[in-house]
């Protein structure tokens, strides 16, 4: 990697920029790519943005920005993308700053902003080598997410056309499914839940594959079954249904059968039963009927000791007697055939024949 230091001017930077939002961003005269496929998106806050601005009508020194150099000649952004946008936006009069937009200001207040120096790093070699420091020098900054590293790793024409779909403020993603997926649309969340998803868990061989294609159309496609498929079966929206594993669900219960009113109305009354400790996990439970998703109550220490004393210490199974810490509370008549958390249906057994009872 060669790496040398050039001086240049905020005039020069914002010279012909251009947001072409699925396009890209330019800068430079047309020679920067201040956007490139591996880079996020724009993400800086307000106070963040700003920051920079005071920083440099202040005429502070800003951090050193870091360039590719292309083979073109041309450079791309390598760390610095989220001050150059800021210091781009608002000179092209996107933003105000202490409610001074930048055409507000005078002749001698603007040729100052223009003529303020940033330094930039020019830097020289192999792909595999300017990633590397990408990740490299992206440590001390604002912290890169995983797949926002993956995105760099696997490059291509792929995760190109998959970024428009998932990976844009408001993107397809959002619109179809915004309401059952975590995280944000910008830093990737969506991008990587789906690429879970469609590949069981194995994000980076799944990525290495489709690297060159030419399309995400598989992977698109595949969301718009997911999100249809639980709209379907479950037609009534709760809030508990954002960010339930709904692509594992899929994929491995598609072709079953489910009557969409039975399991509404299960679930109405699984959602009013306080025993039940996981709202969320009602769903997953109403499809793989695996009552780990629940977090049924557990017994309270109380109800523990007081059942305890009452059995004086007697596992009612093996009649053996144990001392309190050796035992674990059990309900009599099962949660799932109307058991309660009560006092009245505990027992206290043996860990050995607890565990062997319930399966563990």
């Amino acid at each position: 990697m060669n790496i040398t230091l050039k001086e240049i001017t905020i005039r020069e930077l914002t010279s012909n920029y251009e947001d072409n939002f699925e396009g890209g961003v330019i800068g430079y005269g047309g020679k920067l790519d201040i956007r490139p496929p591996y880079q996020r998106e724009f993400i800086y806050k307000d106070r963040q943005r700003d920051a920079v601005i005071d920083t440099v009508i202040k005429k502070y020194p800003l951090n050193v920005l870091y360039w590719a150099v292309r083979e073109d000649g041309n450079f791309e952004v390598i760390d610095g993308q989220q001050r150059t946008i800021s210091i781009c936006q608002y000179i092209e009069g996107d933003f105000a700053f202490n409610e001074r937009y930048f055409h507000n200001l005078q002749k001698d207040e603007k040729d100052e902003i223009l003529n303020y120096k940033l330094m930039v790093y020019l830097c020289s070699g192999t792909d595999s080598e300017k990633l590397e420091w990408f990740k490299t020098i992206n440590i001390a900054g604002e912290k890169l997410f995983e797949q926002e590293l993956r995105n760099a790793v696997y490059s291509g024409s792929w995760v190109t056309d998959a970024k428009r779909y998932f990976s844009k403020n408001n993107c397809a993603a959002y619109g179809l499914g915004g309401d059952f997926l975590n995280g944000s649309a910008i830093r990737q969340d969506y991008f990587e839940t789906t690429i879970k998803w469609i590949s069981n868990d194995h994000i980076e061989s799944y990525m290495a594959e489709n690297q060159h294609e030419p399309n995400a159309n598989e992977i698109w496609l595949y969301f718009q079954s997911v999100i249809n498929w639980v709209k379907t079966v479950f037609p009534k929206y709760r809030k508990e249904m954002k960010g339930v594993e709904w692509g594992g669900l899929y994929n491995e219960y598609k072709s079953q059968k489910f009557d969409s009113n039975k399991l509404e109305s299960e679930i109405a009354n699984l959602m009013e039963d306080e025993d039940v400790g996981n709202k969320k996990g009602i769903y997953t439970y109403v499809v793989t009927r695996k009552e780990k998703h629940l977090n049924i109550r557990a017994f309270s220490p109380n109800q523990k000791r007081e059942t305890y004393e009452k059995q004086k210490g007697i596992c009612v199974i093996c009649s053996q007697h144990f001392k309190i810490e050796e035992m674990e509370a059990d309900h009599i008549t099962p949660w799932h055939e109307g058991g309660k958390t009560t006092s009245l249906n505990c027992q206290m057994l043996c860990k050995e024949d607890n565990r062997r009872k319930s399966g563990k």
